[in-house]
């Protein structure tokens, strides 16, 4: 079992009201090679992947034998656009190709629910009560999230499925530095770790206890 550290629950003007134990699902003890595997899959599938070269039968020109094969001295040439020439072909270059790292249900959500009880130990989780809360402002936001005077890296987890004002509060949270709005259902264990702080509404933490205990 993962340590049990209580998770700090906030009201909607960011103070701390009371602590909450662990849901059952992320009472479990973080795999690291699980983790890592989540996370690589994470970066390796967002690349393009559609960087091109071109080889001799890409590039213009070399249509025929610059000198003779014989009786010049100089060493024999099929093409000026062999890829020892200058403009010439590229050998072994790097052509369109998928990155993408595949990854079942089961394993993908073993790897959030270890996430965030890793998170939950490190103390770096928050639940926040959002009910009647609609901010207009983007200082409103600041309050909400800084108003312990503590500025860190920060993912706000909405479920935008049934918050009430979770449009409002996106918008007013998207130009603040540092700050990231998702949804638990975007949610992934690369955005868990590169922030130094998880506050979730308590809407989708409940929503990612369920998905992640099935």
């Amino acid at each position: 079992m993962a340590d049990n550290v209580d998770i700090d629950v906030l009201d909607a003007s960011g103070k701390k009201v009371g602590t909450v134990a662990p849901a059952a699902a992320f009472a479990v003890v973080p795999n690291t090679a699980l983790l890592h595997q989540s996370v690589l899959r994470h970066l390796s599938n967002r690349r393009a992947g559609t960087a091109d070269t071109k080889t001799r039968d890409d590039v213009r020109g070399g249509g025929r034998k610059p000198w003779r094969q014989k009786g010049t001295g100089r060493a024999r040439q099929g093409s000026i656009r062999s890829p020892q020439w200058r403009k010439g072909g590229v050998v072994f270059g790097p052509h369109p190709r998928s990155y993408v790292i595949d990854m079942n249900k089961k394993q993908r959500r073993i790897a959030l629910a270890q996430g965030i009880a890793q998170r939950c130990a490190e103390n770096g989780l928050s639940i926040i009560d959002v009910t009647g809360f609609a901010p207009v402002k983007t200082k409103e936001m600041v309050a909400l999230l800084f108003g312990q005077g503590v500025r860190k890296c920060t993912l706000f987890v909405l479920h935008k499925g049934t918050d009430a004002g979770a449009a409002a509060i996106e918008l007013a949270a998207r130009n603040i530095h540092h700050v990231t709005v998702t949804g638990h259902d975007e949610l992934s264990v690369h955005a868990l770790f590169a922030h130094e702080r998880i506050v979730m509404t308590k809407a989708a933490y409940d929503g990612l206890a369920e998905v992640c205990g099935a």
